[in-house]
């Protein structure tokens, strides 16, 4: 069993059986064994290479690439140094700039959506 089958079987959350579900993944799904897990769960695979996302925003400037959700926190987390390689030794100190840096990173977020 690979660990994407792992993960596919673990999830919690119950999903409505009369709606199709997509999965989002990056080229290292792209292989056949991968797809076919994907489809025997149920899902819908929507596998794109970095090649094919290139070319779409070259025909349509306005395209912006599906991305996950963690790969999305990574990328805002990578903004704050102090947090990104962990130089303290607490791990209350390093608990306290996580939760910090989330508060700023919401902050931003609610003052670009509600102006």
């Amino acid at each position: 069993m690979t660990q994407l089958e792992l993960v596919l079987e673990e999830i919690i959350i119950d999903r409505p059986t009369d709606i199709q579900q997509n999965l989002c993944a990056d080229k290292a799904y792209h292989g056949k064994p991968a797809l076919e897990a994907i489809v025997a769960h149920g899902y819908i695979p929507h596998v794109k290479t970095r090649g094919e996302e290139r070319q779409e925003k070259k025909r349509n400037p306005a395209w912006k690439a599906r991305r996950w959700v963690v790969e999305v926190t990574h990328s805002w987390f990578n903004r704050f140094r102090k947090i990104l390689v962990r130089y303290e030794k607490l791990s209350d100190t390093y608990m306290a700039l996580l939760h910090m840096a989330v508060a700023i990173i919401a902050y931003r977020k609610v003052g670009f959506i509600y102006g």
